[in-house]
């Protein structure tokens, strides 16, 4: 039986192949698209850089309502695929693509008409204000085209079709670089715009992304949504996608939120560690990309095995997860630290910035160990529908370690914005432990929605 196991194992460790190169890959793009807006605004001024730093953190915050909706998706479109019950997820992709249309419609509203507001709140300072509103108001009020975006992209990649949202990644990322040049620095007869060129540019690039990412639902995937499946209309599946997406993205706001707080306190540290943090966090994010790319495949794989009720192969494939995503992430990060002053020196040429920058990095090599270990365990609990234990472990963790000792170590201590690191440090690695015990204890076995 044992060696029956193994052979599955070994055949889902190919499927995942397949998933985890083009998921990698869309990351990577995805990444890029919000990093080149910093890259590239760090040559025209340090300043919009600080400012589109906490714009950013608002508008991700604001991003992660659409989970609510998307993580259900993902979860709900792999299991019934799994288990060949394809007009279910039919109704579950129909009832995803409206709900977050309404949600992005709202959250576009909020994020132009609070703009202003939204960033007082952040205690942004009047220098650079300027620089933040512009910024938000463009990408708020075309929010609704990520909204729209990681829907069909999250059901793509539930069918094994993760080829296609990374070939529009692509498409987008060209775009928005072109764009950025053009309307950042005032390039080929077009106005030098900054901030607010930059925030143009993301705009376009993502309404052509949600357009594309349409086309090829509808060639690719679902040619159409029969009004069979929606009459009457399947309250079960908008119940099960709540279930799901509720206490997930309930998880990912806390985070998120938590991180609104923490960019709070580093606006008290001055525009120095805040401008360090904004550089520290685009670059590291390239740190765990492979975990990420290696937790989605996973989760998508763990999905359709739990559908097909093959537990232990599930829990085979979230070891070896988990596994080659700890080896990975520990050896960029170690590089990382290695080229630490490299990367500050490129990126700017303050004294202060890149001795907090380097210093941060070396910090952050413990950080990305945890990182690893949290992404897998959050992504593969909720594929198998154990979605209430990442929400709870997070909350009460996240809120107690991460933001609690920031603020000890980071302002009451004096350590600044290392100390607020070594915080970090400690809040990765308690949740991980706590969610390998979980994994290995298969009390998530029971949590399926296939019956």
């Amino acid at each position: 039986m044992e060696q029956v196991i193994q052979r599955q194992s070994l055949a889902v460790r190919k499927e995942l192949r397949k998933l985890v190169i083009p998921i990698f890959i869309e990351t990577l793009l995805i990444m890029m698209l919000g990093a080149m807006d910093t890259i590239m605004l760090s040559q025209y001024s340090d300043e919009s850089v600080a400012a589109v730093g906490v714009v950013n953190q608002i508008v991700m915050f604001a991003f992660l309502v659409f989970e609510v909706i998307n993580i259900g998706t993902s979860v709900l479109c792999s299991q019934y695929l799994g288990a060949g019950l394809r007009d279910k997820m039919v109704q579950v992709v129909g009832v995803s693509l409206l709900l977050n249309l309404v949600v992005g419609l709202l959250v576009s509203a909020i994020l132009y008409f609070g703009a202003p507001t939204l960033l007082g709140w952040m205690g942004l300072r009047p220098e650079l204000l300027e620089y933040g509103v512009g910024y938000m108001e463009i990408v708020g009020a075309f929010a609704f085209f990520q909204a729209i975006s990681l829907t069909v992209s999250a059901s793509l990649r539930s069918a094994n079709k993760a080829v296609y949202p990374m070939l529009v990644t692509v498409l987008v990322n060209v775009m928005n670089i072109i764009g950025n040049y053009m309307l950042i620095f005032g390039k080929f007869g077009m106005p030098e715009m900054g901030a607010e060129g930059a925030a143009v540019s993301t705009a376009i690039s993502r309404g052509v992304s949600m357009v594309v990412l349409f086309v090829i639902l509808f060639r690719k995937h679902i040619p159409s949504f029969p009004r069979s499946c929606f009459s009457p209309f399947p309250w079960v599946e908008l119940k099960n996608l709540l279930k799901v997406g509720l206490p997930s993205a309930g998880e990912n706001m806390s985070y998120s939120f938590s991180q609104v707080v923490i960019t709070y306190l580093i606006n008290i540290l001055g525009n120095e560690a805040l401008a360090t943090r904004t550089y520290t966090v685009n670059t590291t994010m390239f740190v765990y990309l492979f975990a990420i790319a290696m937790a989605q495949g996973g989760a998508i794989c763990i999905g359709h095995l739990v559908g097909k009720k093959k537990i232990r192969a599930a829990y085979l494939l979230g070891k070896y997860v988990m596994r080659l995503s700890i080896l990975v992430s520990l050896v960029l990060s170690c590089l990382w630290a290695i080229c630490g002053h490299a990367i500050f020196d490129w990126l700017t040429d303050n004294e202060e910035i890149i001795r907090m920058g380097v210093t941060i990095l070396v910090v952050d090599v413990m950080v990305e160990i945890g990182r690893a270990v949290n992404i897998y365990a959050t992504n593969a609990l909720r594929s198998a529908g154990d979605v209430n234990y990442p929400f709870y472990v997070g909350l009460i963790v996240q809120w107690t370690v991460s933001v609690g000792l920031s603020y000890f170590l980071g302002i009451c201590l004096g350590w600044g914005l290392v100390g607020m690191w070594c915080a970090f440090l400690l809040d990765e690695n308690i949740r991980a432990f706590i969610f390998v015990k979980r994994w290995n204890s298969l009390k998530w076995a029971r949590k399926g929605f296939v019956r």
